[in-house]
């Protein structure tokens, strides 16, 4: 997997798991396309046991964000804001523009 439809700064929904996590949304942080796989904020929460590596770092059991497979993720729409797949479009000087593929929206983004 190299190329995804989901890119760094997209706000996105969650469509798999189980009912308390499945549709919620957040921000993309970080994307791994060679792993084919997304951090999102406030998403796929896991818990570290981390050492103080210098004076002053944090140290126990510390909640952060982990890999999410971009496949169980859907981009939602700034301008319709729903859960949308994603198309591409030419614009007149050669440059590639996201579209929204709601048959009511056909927002670019």
């Amino acid at each position: 997997m190299s190329k995804l439809h989901i890119k760094t700064g997209d706000t996105v929904v969650l469509l798999t798991g189980d009912a308390k996590d499945r549709k919620k949304t957040g921000k993309v942080l970080e994307v791994s396309p060679k792993e084919g796989k997304v951090i999102v904020e406030g998403l796929n929460k896991v818990k570290k046991h981390v050492k103080p590596r210098k004076a002053g770092d944090p140290s126990g059991i510390i909640e952060t964000e982990s890999a999410i497979y971009a496949c169980k993720l859907q981009v939602v729409c700034p301008k319709c804001n729903k859960p949308t797949r994603v198309g591409t479009k030419i614009n007149e000087d050669g440059s590639k523009s996201r579209v929204c593929k709601h048959k009511d929206c056909g927002a670019t983004f």
